[in-house]
């Protein structure tokens, strides 16, 4: 697991290592225990998703999965792989994975029903059906800022004068008031914005506004003017919670992960494999979140359920104090 989900090293390349070691084991069988694993993981994976409910603010982020065996899809259809998680004002962090066959915001809502709170999201629009369940949606002034990036590339010019670049220079603002937050309270950082991110944040919607009526629709900068426009209600949602951040990337951040692994093993056979992944990369990746080492956590954890079953699934969570100190990273002095 700790080579496949960490390492990136697939079950193939896993067998062959094996071979020149030699010792016998399968494809098939390093597969099946896998498989076998993550059912018993799924303990504490439903501990994990009550605590991720718990929560006040959370990230959410999707990306393409091909799974193989479908039933009823051909095998190049794309599935997504979700990921849900804290955001950085969390105690204990928690990064969970969801397979689903498609990309349908019902999805997201199903995952978090009972969450009420503030989710971060990049802009696409099926994350809109969990408004009026109690939870508000916050959009993301990187994925802004990357557009009027792209129509400033297509100019040849960095000029500071060009609009493209006076949008950028808007986001660069925000972010720099956001640096100056770094360690600052909720209520600190809301007072913050009140005073300086607010002030530029209305002036860039102003500018935005003269620019479109300048700028053709269907240009780069046109698109980058429009989506800001279309997400005004979401970029300014940061406005109104010293929480919320400026932007989603917390949540690609943990994409990441299975975005590398899947360039190097490709693919899931089935949906049962599928769902596996999602089991053992949430585990990993919030172990990894808690400060810990992610193979001797996982050593830890199948041992005390083989040991005790599901007697105290609270012990095994990450941030339990039974945790061994052998699976804690060393503190950075």
């Amino acid at each position: 697991m700790n080579q496949k989900f960490v390492v990136s090293v697939p079950l193939y390349r896993q067998e062959q290592e094996f071979k020149r070691l030699d010792v016998a084991l399968s494809r098939q069988n390093l597969s099946s225990w896998m498989l076998k694993g993550a059912v018993l993981l799924e303990l504490v994976l439903v501990r994990l998703k009550e605590e991720l409910l718990r929560n006040g603010v959370l990230h959410a982020d999707e990306t393409t999965l091909e799974v193989l065996c479908e039933p009823g899809r051909p095998a190049q259809t794309d599935s997504y792989m979700w990921v849900y998680r804290t955001s950085g004002d969390a105690v204990k962090p928690v990064v969970l994975y969801d397979y689903q066959e498609g990309r349908s915001g019902r999805f997201a809502k199903e995952f978090l029903a009972g969450f009420t709170g503030t989710l971060h999201t990049d802009g696409w629009g099926g994350y809109r059906l969990l408004e009026g369940t109690g939870v508000t949606l916050c959009g993301c002034w990187a994925h802004a800022k990357r557009k009027f990036v792209e129509a400033q590339k297509i100019c040849n010019n960095k000029s500071p004068e060009l609009a493209e670049s006076v949008g950028i220079s808007y986001c660069d603002r925000l972010f720099a008031i956001e640096k100056k937050a770094e360690g600052f309270s909720p209520q600190e950082r809301f007072e913050l914005r009140q005073r300086e991110s607010r002030p530029i944040a209305e002036e860039f919607y102003e500018w935005a506004v003269r620019q479109q009526d300048k700028a053709p629709p269907q240009s780069l900068l046109g698109k980058a003017l429009q989506y800001a426009l279309n997400q005004k209600k979401y970029l300014l949602a940061f406005l109104e919670d010293g929480r919320i951040e400026l932007s989603n990337n917390r949540a690609e951040r943990s994409i990441k992960p299975f975005v590398i692994g899947r360039k190097n093993w490709l693919f899931c056979n089935t949906p049962g494999g599928a769902r596996s992944s999602a089991i053992i990369y949430s585990l990993i990746q919030t172990a990894i979140e808690n400060g810990l080492k992610p193979q001797p956590y996982l050593e830890y954890v199948f041992e005390q359920i083989q040991l005790h079953g599901s007697e105290n699934v609270e012990s095994l969570l990450p941030w339990a104090a039974d945790i061994p100190q052998s699976c804690r990273m060393p503190v950075k002095v």
